[in-house]
């Protein structure tokens, strides 16, 4: 065999059988076997540290009582919007001037003044509020001792009598007034209240102060000694244009009428009811809609209808309001009365009872360190009483803690919205066990906190 034949058998081989080459550096090494590496050297490293610890001091002792961290807790305080602003129907007709009692901290401290007005505070006819004002006088002249005392009788003359036709000619309401005839100042009052009636205004001022020029000396001094410096008498029914006063001074009126147990008593009467007089009903027919209890109404055709009013007004709050108003030169009667109870309806819209929470809302998550976790919920449903869109403030705490049970109290959410606060209760909805021994052994670097 030459040359030839040994290459061509060399060729022969290397086709059929490769030869694979040496690799170089060391063989790679399995994934899963490199984890199993890992964690043995990992187990190897507690256990040294563990025997460690032993032989120095104890650690498994160390370890299962040493105290842990606190769980953290992630909330937030419920935020609840403020409702929005009250829209108030303000009249629209005529000048007006409205107060408004045992609200000041809803409604601030000028409330109680004059909480609001409009139409000017020039003066303009009364009509027959004045009657409020005779009334007034003559009991400062004669006072009833309450609401329940009748105080003298009246008996009227011929001259008395004669009143009824003046006031009649004039258009003027009028009562029966037999010659002879007699009652109680209350029920006197009564009349010139209740039915607004002329003859018994004139009358009773007559008899209370011996003759009207007495009657208007008395009346002047007692606006001034009352501060009601704007307002102007000439005679006791209001039929003339010239007694007059501005809102400002009727609205001090209202307070000073109601103040006077006999006034209010009989301003809040629907109808009137004594002896010699036929039963008729109260001119001020608002009476016990609304909260209204009083006051006077009053109209003259060339100066529009006016209306001095007296409201005791639930709104919710731990007093009713006490509200006294007034509108002066209003298109109608029925127009007045529209206006004043749209304004009473508006303010007592105005007061809402706003949801802050409900029981069982989520506030926040405590978690621990050793995967324990918790929620804390409201305890209670919550509301506020609140005027208009008085921005309500909240704010919470809540305690530290490493366990706890299901019901567990943690905390408390506060509400403030203007002078009322309310709190609610805050607690934790789950339990958290403390960690277990294995646990404790394994974190050396969480204990001890």
């Amino acid at each position: 065999m030459g040359p030839r034949d040994g290459i061509s058998q060399l060729t022969e081989l290397m086709r059929y059988e490769p030869v694979t080459p040496t690799p170089v550096g060391p063989p790679p090494v399995d994934p899963a076997r490199r984890r199993r590496q890992r964690r043995r050297r990992t187990t190897i490293a507690l256990i040294v540290t563990f025997a460690i610890l032993a032989s120095s001091g104890g650690y498994a002792a160390y370890a299962l009582t040493a105290p842990i961290g606190t769980a953290t807790l992630d909330a937030e305080a419920p935020y609840v919007d403020a409702p929005p602003l009250a829209p108030i129907a303000l009249p629209v007709d005529g000048a007006y001037a409205v107060s408004i009692a045992g609200a000041d901290d809803y409604l601030g401290a000028t409330a109680s003044g004059i909480w609001a007005s409009g139409g000017g505070d020039g003066v303009r006819p009364i009509a027959s509020i004045s009657k409020l004002i005779t009334a007034l006088v003559v009991l400062d002249a004669k006072p009833l001792a309450d609401a329940s005392d009748p105080g003298p009788t009246l008996t009227f003359d011929r001259a008395d009598h004669a009143l009824y036709d003046k006031y009649y000619v004039l258009g003027a309401t009028i009562a029966a007034m037999p010659t002879g005839s007699s009652m109680t100042l209350h029920d006197a009052l009564e009349a010139m209240l209740i039915v607004s009636a002329c003859n018994y205004a004139e009358a009773v001022s007559t008899w209370a102060y011996g003759s009207q020029s007495a009657f208007l000396r008395a009346t002047k001094n007692w606006l001034a000694a009352n501060g009601l410096t704007s307002t102007t008498i000439v005679e006791p029914t209001g039929i003339d244009p010239r007694n007059t006063s501005t809102p400002a001074d009727l609205v001090a009126l209202a307070k000073i009428a109601m103040a006077n147990p006999a006034i209010a008593q009989i301003v809040g009467m629907t109808t009137l009811n004594v002896p010699s007089i036929p039963a008729a009903l109260n001119t001020n027919d608002l009476l016990g809609v609304d909260g209204i209890t009083g006051l006077k109404t009053g109209t003259l055709e060339e100066s529009g209808s006016n209306l001095l009013f007296s409201s005791t007004l639930d709104v919710g709050t731990s007093q009713p309001l006490s509200i006294v108003g007034v509108i002066l030169g209003g298109y109608t009667h029925d127009s007045v009365n529209g206006e004043v109870r749209a304004l009473l309806r508006s303010i007592q819209a105005g007061f809402q009872t706003v949801t802050l929470g409900e029981a069982g809302q989520l506030i926040g998550t405590y978690s621990t360190p050793w995967g324990e976790s918790a929620d804390i919920v409201l305890g209670a449903s919550t509301s506020l009483l609140i005027w208009s869109d008085t921005e309500i403030d909240v704010s919470f705490t809540a305690t530290s803690l490493t366990t706890g049970s299901d019901g567990d109290t943690v905390g408390s959410v506060t509400w403030t919205a203007g002078p009322d606060t309310v709190t609610a209760p805050l607690v934790l909805d789950g339990t958290i066990e403390p960690p277990d021994a294995w646990w404790r052994l394994t974190h050396p670097f969480d204990l001890g906190e």
